[in-house]
C-alpha cells in the first residue's frame, strides 16, 4: 500500500470533529477523517424519522428482555457500555471498566452524537473562565471569554441557534434566530417567578439548535422527532452541516470503521507525524500521514488516543509529561426533578411539537445568592398536558372512558437541574492493559464521583426548584433527587485541560499538546472546568479558533 499523506488527520466526527474538517478544508487543506464507526448518510440511513409509532416493532419501545439486560449492565460495577448510543459496536466490542460506577455512551458512527444531541446551546460567561483562578480550584483557564467570543458568534451563524437575547452576565447573548415561544403555561411561570424573586432568577426560552428560519436548504418542522435523525436538517448535526461543508470543497476523504490504535510520534522533530488504525472490516493495520493531526473523537476517546501514543520519551501517552492527562475528569451532575400542576389553563392547549424548553440560568453565588457550595447549576424543563395515554381512574373501561380520553388531560410542569462538578484531580481515566477489546486494544478504566461540593448542591438543587415552582403559581408540588452516577448527562469533559503551563497541563491556549506542537485536542477534554452550561456550543468555538491558529501557523512554518 502506497504512502499515504494528507495536510491534517481528523479523529472523529462529531460536533468537534465536524468543525475540525469543515474548517481545515475551507482554509485549503487536504483532510483525512477517521471514525471509528460506520458511516450514516445524512437522510438515507435515518430509518426510523419518517414511521409513525405503529409502523415500529413493538412500537418504538424497547420490550422486556431488552430493559432487562440494560439495568444488569447499568448494576454491574466492574464492566458496562451501554448501548443506547453504542450503534454500530456491541457492548462486548467497546467494553471499560469503572472503578466507580460511571455510566459511559458513546456514538460509535459517523456523526457521533450529533445526530442525536440534546442541541441546547448556551455560550459559557467571562465568570466560567475566571472561577478557578478566583477560588484557587485546579488551575487558571488559559483563556477568557473575549478570546472566544468571536468565535461563538462565527459558529451559532453557521449552525442555527434560536434563543431570546436576555442580556444576562451568567448567559451571553449570541447570534440568534427568533426564539422558540414558551407555551401558556410556562410564560406564566416565567412572570411570576421572575417578579417573585425580583430578577435575580429568571425563566427564558431554550436557546437550541433548532432552527426557527430556514438556513440553506435546511428548515425545522418541528416534528420533535430529533433523536431519530432529521431529513430536514432541522437542528445542527455533523451531516446536515458541516460534513457537506466540508465535502464541497473536494478536499475531504471520509475513513469510516477506522480504529484509530495511536499518533505517530517523531522524537526527533517533537512531532506527530500521522496516525495508526486497524481497518474494521479487515482487522489490517494501516497509517496514515499528515502535517498536522486534530483529535476530537471525543473527551475519553480522544484521552485514550493520547494516552496509548505511549513512546520511549513518553511512557504515559503523549501528552503525558505534565503528569496531569487522564486526571480532572467532569460531567455535570442531574437527576434531581422537580415538578407541579398549573391550575386555571383548562381552556387552552397547544399544536404541534416544541423541540425545545425552558431555561433557568445559574443563579447561586451572584447576584447575592450566596450559598455553603462553590458554583451553580441551571434547570431544563417544559409545560405539557396529559393526553388520552394518561390514566383516567374512574373510568376503567367502555363509552365514558373513550369519551374521557377525547379531552387533554391536566397541565403539568417539570424541571431538573444541570449542575457543575469541580475539577478534581482524582476524577480520573487510566489505560487497563489486563482487559482487552475486540481488537486486542487496551480498555479504559474509569475513577469517577461526586464529592462534597457537589452533594450541598444537590439538596439546593432540590430546595430551589420547589421554591421556583411555587412562587410561579403551581400546586401539588413535589420533587425528588434518586442519586447520580457520573457520566449520564453524556456531558463529560477535562482529562487533557488546557493551561497556561506545560508542567501542569495537557494544552496550551490554542488547544496545542504542549509535547506536539502540531497535535491539536479540541473537544471536551480540553476543558479547564465545567461551568454549569451544555458544553456543545463551546466544543465548536474552541475548534474554529484552533482550527484558523493551525493554518495560520502552518502557513508560517512553525508546525
Amino acid at each position: 500500500m502506497a504512502k499515504q499523506t494528507y495536510d491534517a488527520i481528523v479523529i472523529g466526527s462529531g460536533v468537534s470533529g465536524g468543525w475540525a474538517a469543515k474548517e481545515l478544508t475551507e482554509k485549503g487543506l487536504k483532510v483525512l477523517m477517521l471514525e471509528r464507526g460506520h458511516n450514516v448518510v445524512h437522510v438515507k440511513d435515518y430509518v426510523n424519522a419518517t414511521r409513525a409509532p405503529w409502523d415500529n416493532k413493538y412500537r418504538g419501545y424497547q420490550p422486556q428482555q431488552a430493559i432487562m439486560e440494560a439495568a444488569i449492565a447499568a448494576n454491574d460495577k466492574s464492566v458496562y457500555s451501554p448501548g443506547k448510543f453504542t450503534v454500530s459496536t456491541e457492548i462486548k466490542e467497546a467494553p471499560y471498566t469503572q472503578t466507580k460506577p460511571f455510566n459511559w455512551y458513546r456514538s460509535y458512527n459517523v456523526g457521533g452524537k450529533s445526530l442525536m444531541w440534546g442541541r441546547q446551546s448556551y455560550r459559557f460567561s467571562e465568570m466560567d473562565f475566571e472561577a478557578n483562578a478566583k477560588e484557587g480550584i485546579a488551575i487558571d483557564w488559559p483563556i477568557r471569554y473575549k478570546d472566544l467570543a468571536p468565535w461563538y458568534s462565527y459558529v451559532e451563524k453557521f449552525a442555527g441557534i434560536s434563543g431570546n437575547r436576555d442580556g444576562l452576565a451568567q448567559l451571553p447573548d449570541g447570534e440568534f434566530m427568533p426564539p422558540i415561544k414558551l407555551n401558556c403555561v410556562e410564560q406564566d411561570i416565567s412572570t411570576k417567578m421572575t417578579a417573585h424573586f425580583k430578577g435575580k432568577r429568571t425563566m427564558i426560552s431554550g436557546r437550541t439548535a433548532n432552527l426557527t428560519q430556514p438556513l440553506g436548504d435546511r428548515n425545522c418542522l418541528s416534528r420533535s422527532k430529533c433523536a431519530l435523525g432529521c431529513p430536514y436538517g432541522g437542528y445542527f448535526s455533523t451531516q446536515s452541516s458541516t460534513l457537506p461543508a466540508a465535502m464541497k470543497t473536494g478536499r475531504l476523504t471520509l475513513r469510516p470503521l477506522s480504529i484509530v490504535t495511536r499518533l505517530l510520534y517523531d522524537r526527533d522533530k517533537k512531532k506527530a507525524t500521522g496516525v495508526e488504525i486497524i481497518d474494521a472490516e479487515n482487522n489490517q493495520t494501516y497509517q496514515f500521514y499528515s502535517k498536522i493531526v486534530f483529535v476530537c473523537a471525543s473527551t475519553l476517546n480522544s484521552t485514550w488516543v493520547l494516552m496509548n501514543s505511549a513512546t520511549d520519551v513518553w511512557p504515559d501517552g503523549l501528552g503525558s509529561s505534565s503528569g496531569e492527562l487522564g486526571y480532572n475528569l467532569m460531567d455535570h451532575h442531574l437527576g434531581v426533578n422537580v415538578s407541579g400542576l398549573a391550575e386555571g389553563f383548562d381552556d387552552k392547549y397547544v399544536y404541534g411539537r416544541n423541540p425545545s424548553g425552558i431555561y433557568v440560568p445559574r443563579f447561586r453565588n451572584i447576584n447575592g445568592e450566596k450559598s455553603d457550595f462553590l458554583r451553580g447549576y441551571g434547570y431544563q424543563g417544559s409545560a405539557n398536558r396529559g393526553n388520552w395515554a394518561r390514566n383516567v381512574a374512574e373510568y376503567s373501561i367502555g363509552v365514558d372512558l373513550m369519551e374521557a380520553i377525547t379531552e387533554p388531560g391536566k397541565w403539568y410542569f417539570g424541571m431538573g437541574a444541570f449542575g457543575e462538578m469541580l475539577p478534581y484531580h482524582e476524577n480520573k481515566v487510566t489505560l487497563n492493559k489486563k482487559d482487552l477489546d475486540k481488537w486486542g486494544l487496551p480498555t479504559l478504566s474509569i475513577d469517577c464521583e461526586l464529592k462534597e461540593n457537589e452533594k450541598k448542591m444537590r439538596l439546593d438543587m432540590l430546595e430551589a426548584g420547589k421554591e421556583i415552582l411555587e412562587a410561579g403559581g403551581l400546586k401539588n408540588v413535589n420533587g425528588n433527587d434518586p442519586g447520580y452516577k457520573p457520566g449520564g448527562a453524556i456531558h463529560e469533559v477535562g482529562t487533557a485541560r488546557m493551561g497556561h503551563d506545560p508542567k501542569t497541563s495537557v494544552l496550551n491556549k490554542y488547544n496545542q499538546v504542549w509535547d506536539a506542537k502540531n497535535v491539536f485536542v479540541t473537544d471536551g477534554s480540553c476543558f479547564t472546568s465545567s461551568a454549569c452550561q451544555n458544553p456543545s456550543l463551546t466544543f465548536m468555538a474552541m475548534t474554529a479558533r484552533a482550527a484558523d491558529f493551525a493554518v495560520s501557523e502552518l502557513k508560517k512554518q512553525n508546525i
